[in-house]
């Protein structure tokens, strides 16, 4: 498994692109966003044209465990976003999308799905590669949903990149290898 950080707009998902298409074999691209509104259904359809027909386009914005355990028929899978499926989640427990609202009790359970997602990764047989954003640089966020968000996010980058076989980091466009 390759896990990649960085902020917003670092070049991590065009790292992690180059690095999947270097490797040899079926490539699957699993993309946890969803088009929500307009800008976001731009940004998809930029995401798609980019990838090319290379590429097997699976679009699964909570379900992804299942995604990853039964797709054995592919060499390569990259998963694009990891930080914006964890939103997903918690939206999904609340009912809510792209709208403010409270998140209370629901970490619980969403902590046992990452903990199982943990669990599925580290089993892959094939290349697994995993974007997520870097969420502990900024500032503490000013709302109980947002710490929670960065709470749960943190958590799971810190526990994917000890699973993880290498790490790296992107900053302005430059990957750092970690590990």
């Amino acid at each position: 498994m390759i896990f990649i950080l960085g902020g917003c707009r670092s070049g991590k998902s065009v790292f992690a692109l180059k690095l999947a298409e270097s490797m040899k074999g079926k490539k699957a691209y699993l993309a946890t966003g969803e088009p929500l509104d307009d800008e976001m259904t731009e940004r998809i359809k930029r995401h798609k044209k980019e990838r090319g027909r290379v590429w097997t386009a699976i679009e699964e914005p909570v379900n992804i465990i299942d995604v990853i355990k039964k797709n054995e028929k592919y060499d390569v899978i990259l998963l694009d976003c990891l930080t914006l499926w964890i939103s997903n989640l918690m939206h999904e427990k609340t009912g809510a999308r792209g709208e403010k609202h409270a998140f209370h009790g629901q970490g619980a359970s969403i902590e046992k799905t990452i903990e199982k997602f943990i669990s599925v990764c580290k089993k892959t047989k094939y290349n697994l590669i995993i974007v997520s954003n870097e969420v502990g640089l900024g500032i503490v966020p000013d709302n109980p949903l947002a710490r929670q968000f960065r709470d749960m996010a943190g958590y799971t980058n810190q526990n994917l990149a000890k699973t993880a076989d290498e790490v790296y980091f992107l900053v302005s466009g430059i990957p750092m290898r970690l590990k």
